[in-house]
This record gives C-alpha cells, structure tokens and sequence, in this order.
C-alpha cells in the first residue's frame, strides 16, 4: 500500500497498542475508527503499575535495541499525544532503583553500567550509588542500581489521552462498526488465542497479573525494581505494586491470596510502604506470544490486514514505535522498523 493512499483505516482493540496504532496513523491523516466492545483500556492495559523500564544492558538484540529507541522517543511521542487532546498520561522520565544483593552482583552492576554507556548511546545512565534512606529497597550491600532510562506512565490515563487525541484528530471509539480501510488487529490475549488454536495450540496465550495501589506520595521519586515486584510512584499520590505472572488462572479479573503475598513482599522490600494503605487492588490477563516479543505484521489469519499484539510486560514501553511501524506498514509497506523475530512467523504464540 503506497503513502497516502489510506483515507480510512479501522483498528479493533482499544488497548494501549490498538490506540498507539491508531494514533500513529492519525497523526498521518488518517480518518481511524477504533472499534472495541469494552472501551479503551478495558483490558489488561487498564491496568495501575505502568512502569516503562529497559532489560539490562548486555547480550544485545534486536528486542532491546527496539525497546530502547521507544524509550528514547517516548517523552516526545507523550508529549504530543497529550497536546492533541489534553488528556496527561501521567509520563514522567523519573528513573528507577534495584537493590544490589552481594558482592557478585555488584560486580555485574558495575560490568552493566559500562555496557549501558556505550548501548544506550549517552542517552541515560546505569550506575551504583549508595542506597537511599527514605525512598530506596532494601539492599543488603547498601548499594543500588538507578539508572535514568526508565519512565512511568498512569496505564488508565494514557490510554484516555490516546482516545482524546484520536478523536481530536477526526477518529472515533465505538464498541462496534464495520470494517472501512485497512483492518489493524490490535485484541490481547484473545487474538493471540485465535492465532494457537488456528495452528493447533492448546495453550492460552494469556498471562494473569495482579497488581496494588498503596496510598503513599512519592510523586518525584525513582520507581523501584526489587523481589520481582515493580513499585511505580504516580502524580497521584500513590504508588503502584505488582505484578504477579499467573499461567493457570480461571477468574481473569478476580484478586485474591497472591496480591496478598505481593503486598506483604512489598511493604518488607520498601519500608517506607510498610503502613501505606491499600487502596485499589486489579487483575488482568496480559497477552503473552511463545517469544514474549510482541507480533507486528500481516496477518497470518485475515488476508489483507494486519496484526499488532503481545508486548508481554513492556506493552507500554514500546508502544509509541509500535504505533509509528505498524503506521509505517500499513500506509507504506515499510517493515524496516520491525525486527525479524517481531514478525508472525517469528513471535508465533
């Protein structure tokens, strides 16, 4: 399909990669119609941790590399959304903190920050510093990682601020419609299940993750990586706990014994959190492919259209170049954005 040659264009799911899809084409001229039964952000992009956070720096591939460009682009990319239709997603670049646990470790830390120096190509940093006395993990070496890479978004309010800037630009949401122009497919775990059961799966392509709000105002601080849990400070006043990574699952929005767990592991790991109320508990499935990379491209099932799903953990984090490739191969054919091992036939679920 040549440049401009797309008047119109439909994409179905209004999650974060369905309305950064859309959003990139209407940022082109592209009259989109985003059609979702639930509304935007109604599954597991409505979420509360939001933490955009890079993989470590060493043994380099196309996934990280992909995943620091959208990084680096993200505070333009939110910046704009947010001007086109005056919602605030709730980005702020504020960094993050991992307790360093032994000797060993801090010696890989120091090994990682001289990576990160050359890789992330002077843009942030990873560095060890000493470990701070009111907002920190606790860190058995007094030492913790913080690099300036990482970012956070509130996951409900950034997609609202897509929507906003969407229909700003002549777009609409609607929870049902027809097909006009192209046809993004952008449906979670489901659309990952069509795809297995299509090619002979059983599996449900669909991990569940259970997540906190803590009322305690960090708004400025760093996020915090520490025991598996992310701990993500928001404008708001709170701060977001999670998540759990549940294979087997039967009730996709219920909470239960594992947030428990989660909240009582957090408050230990962060003491300034040991009082901190709960004050919001969520539950969702997360789409999930056999390489945990997302899947860009046409689509193996719909001649003629395309897909744009997984993302598992870092569907925030590179949705903003998600949202412009895909625009790129919808309007132009282009897939020199999208990597190899991102394409169907190499991120199958």
């Amino acid at each position: 399909m040549g440049a401009g040659t797309a008047a119109e264009a439909t994409v179905r799911g209004a999650g974060i990669f369905g309305l950064s899809v859309a959003w990139a084409l209407a940022r082109r001229g592209v009259r989109v119609a985003v059609i979702d039964p639930g509304g935007p952000g109604a599954g597991a992009s409505g979420g509360v941790v939001g933490a955009l956070a890079p993989h470590v720096p060493e043994a380099w591939n196309d996934k990280k590399a992909f995943q620091l460009d959208a990084l680096l682009m993200a505070a333009d990319w939110w910046a704009e959304v947010a001007a086109a239709g005056g919602g605030d997603p709730g980005f702020a670049r504020t960094g993050r903190l991992q307790p360093v646990t032994d000797a060993a470790a801090l010696d890989r830390a120091m090994a990682r920050g001289d990576e990160a120096a050359k890789l992330w190509r002077g843009a942030a940093r990873w560095e060890v510093i000493d470990a701070p006395e009111v907002w920190g993990p606790v860190s058995a070496t007094g030492k913790v990682i913080h690099d300036t890479l990482s970012a956070r978004l509130a996951p409900r309010a950034a997609c609202a601020a897509l929507a906003a800037a969407v229909t700003a630009r002549g777009g609409t949401i609607a929870a049902g419609g027809p097909d006009r122009g192209p046809v993004v497919h952008c449906t979670g775990w489901r659309g990952l299940a069509e795809l297995t059961a299509a090619r002979g799966g059983t599996a449900v392509p669909g991990v569940k993750g259970q997540a906190a709000v803590l009322r305690h105002d960090a708004a400025d601080q760093p996020q915090i990586f520490a025991g598996g849990i992310h701990f993500v400070p928001h404008a708001d006043g709170t701060v977001a706990v999670g998540s759990t990574s549940e294979r087997d699952w039967t009730d996709e929005t219920a909470t239960d014994g594992q947030l428990d767990a989660v909240i009582a592991a957090a408050r230990a790991a962060v003491p300034a959190l040991a009082r901190a109320p709960v004050i919001g508990r969520w539950a969702g499935v997360r789409p999930r492919t056999r390489s945990r990379g997302p899947v860009l491209g046409a689509h193996p099932l719909h001649p003629g259209q395309f897909i744009a799903n997984g993302g598992f953990k870092i569907g925030f984090g590179i949705a903003p170049l998600v949202g412009e490739a895909m625009a790129d191969l919808v309007l132009d054919g282009r897939t020199d954005r999208i990597p190899p091992g991102f394409r169907p036939e190499g991120a199958v679920a």
